[in-house]
């Protein structure tokens, strides 16, 4: 027999029918989220975001990729961005710290974070995707994005997305690891552009990068020194 697992508050509030009073604390919760993200993220100049599997374990080459891209950028003076959770943002984290930079992590869901790593020097708490994905966005002047399953490729789409739809600039969206993306690309290029739903100027948003150097010089080049 299988049981299904209790259901969050969250979850419950937003099962409710439409109404005025839950709709007016959902919109009170999410604007207390977003000014706490707001105040907390003020000052930061230089971010890269890092998505990525959370399920990559600490022996797995994209782990020891991650760590040593987040300590090159660290180095070049960007803070480094995650979900705060383990895998590829523990190591991207943990990279950040090798290189003495602010490490970042957007952890979903309120404390106590049971999946927060622990290499984070700013740890924030979000109850809802939504304002969770607005801080990956506002203060990251790049983004690299390593293997990964279904929340990597909803990141990765929305970001794509907002690109195209012009609601933030042309920033740069490093794909980790040529040889898992390809095939994606692929299909984008050989079905979704060649049926015309996207532009091949669209798909040209994406750039491949197989070592840490090649993700920091296309960064880099991108955004510039500091």
């Amino acid at each position: 027999m299988t049981h299904e697992p209790p259901r969050s508050d969250d979850e419950e509030l937003m099962s409710l029918p439409a109404s005025s009073e839950g709709d007016s604390l959902l919109l009170a919760r999410m604007r207390a989220e977003l000014a706490e993200g707001f105040a907390a993220l003020s000052e930061l100049e230089r971010g890269v975001s890092v998505f990525g599997s959370a399920r990559t374990p600490p022996e797995d080459p994209d782990y020891l990729l991650a760590r040593a891209v987040a300590r090159r950028l660290g180095d070049e003076g960007f803070a480094i961005i995650t979900g705060g959770g383990p895998g590829i943002m523990e190591a991207a984290n943990r990279g950040a710290r090798d290189a003495s930079a602010l490490s970042i992590g957007l952890s979903i869901e309120a404390p106590p974070a049971r999946n927060a790593n622990d290499y984070l020097d700013l740890p924030l708490y979000f109850h809802y995707f939504f304002t969770r994905k607005v801080m990956f966005v506002r203060y990251a002047a790049a983004f690299v994005v390593f293997p990964g399953g279904f929340g990597t490729l909803d990141e990765l789409f929305e970001l794509l997305t907002l690109i195209q739809r012009h609601k933030v600039g042309r920033l740069p969206v490093v794909l980790v690891r040529r040889a898992y993306w390809e095939p994606l690309v692929t299909w984008l290029r050989d079905t979704v552009q060649a049926q015309g739903k996207i532009s091949p100027a669209e798909l040209d948003l994406l750039a491949f990068a197989d070592d840490e150097s090649e993700v920091c010089e296309r960064v880099v080049t991108a955004v510039g020194r500091n």
